[in-house]
């Protein structure tokens, strides 16, 4: 039975997304959907992208494509930048054109219209259409505060205020990892952290169930090391 795929941030981990497709087995007839930060931080954006187009996936733009294009177009205009991680200046030094011709058609979201979901990169201000939706809320918000867009970590997550159609899929919020929401998922369980890459895995024609049936529906793949933030430092 054909499925429809989505799979959290990867963030450069093509090691761990090309195990989590092997469990999953994909044929011409799935759908495999990325929501986004398929690069930098960990060790392979090539071999991410690689992936991405071997299994013919569509995805949505993250705030770490949308940083790299920005920058890439100043730098290119002689505009000043500041100096970015050292993965983002190895990506903006040596990843092909294909590549970046790649990154900069990601859509801000994806609506499947047949399963009345959205696809964003981080979340919505509730109560507003896609369509009215600030392009840095799509790629940046984790919370509210004051009934305002946040991309601060704590907090309440914009998802428990969020609710209706369409169900929304995103990623962005690594600290809360898995998020199964009655009107929203959130699929970054912070591989590229140490912790997982995960998916969410839906048979067409099957609805999106409720949360403790939904959890079901994730597959996942432990992540091989930590290869960002302060236990990568530890370990190195």
């Amino acid at each position: 039975m054909a499925r429809s795929i989505f799979i959290g941030d990867v963030h450069g981990c093509a090691r761990e997304l090309g195990e989590l497709l092997d469990r999953l087995g994909p044929v011409s007839e799935d759908a495999i959907y990325f929501v986004g930060d398929l690069v930098a931080r960990g060790p392979d954006t090539p071999g991410v992208l690689r992936l991405f187009r071997e299994v013919r996936a569509k995805g949505v733009i993250g705030n770490h494509e949308a940083r790299l294009i920005e920058v890439r177009r100043a730098r290119r205009a002689g505009e000043p930048t500041t100096r970015m991680g050292p993965t983002h200046e190895e990506l903006l030094a040596n990843l092909p054109e294909a590549d970046w011709a790649l990154l900069e058609a990601l859509p801000l979201y994806l609506e499947l219209a047949e399963r009345d979901v959205l696809i964003v990169h981080a979340g919505v201000l509730p109560g507003l259409p896609v369509q009215q939706q600030d392009p840095w809320t799509l790629t940046h918000i984790r919370s509210l505060s004051g009934g305002l867009p946040s991309a601060h970590p704590g907090g309440e997550s914009w998802s428990t205020q969020y609710a209706g159609a369409p169900h929304i899929v995103f990623g962005h919020d690594a600290r809360r990892g898995l998020q199964l929401r009655t009107h929203a998922t959130g699929l970054d369980t912070a591989c590229v952290y140490g912790e997982a890459l995960s998916a969410l895995v839906v048979p067409m024609g099957q609805a999106l169930p409720p949360p403790d049936e939904r959890r079901d529906l994730v597959v996942s793949t432990r992540a091989h090391a930590a290869y960002y933030g302060a236990a990568a430092a530890r370990s190195a």
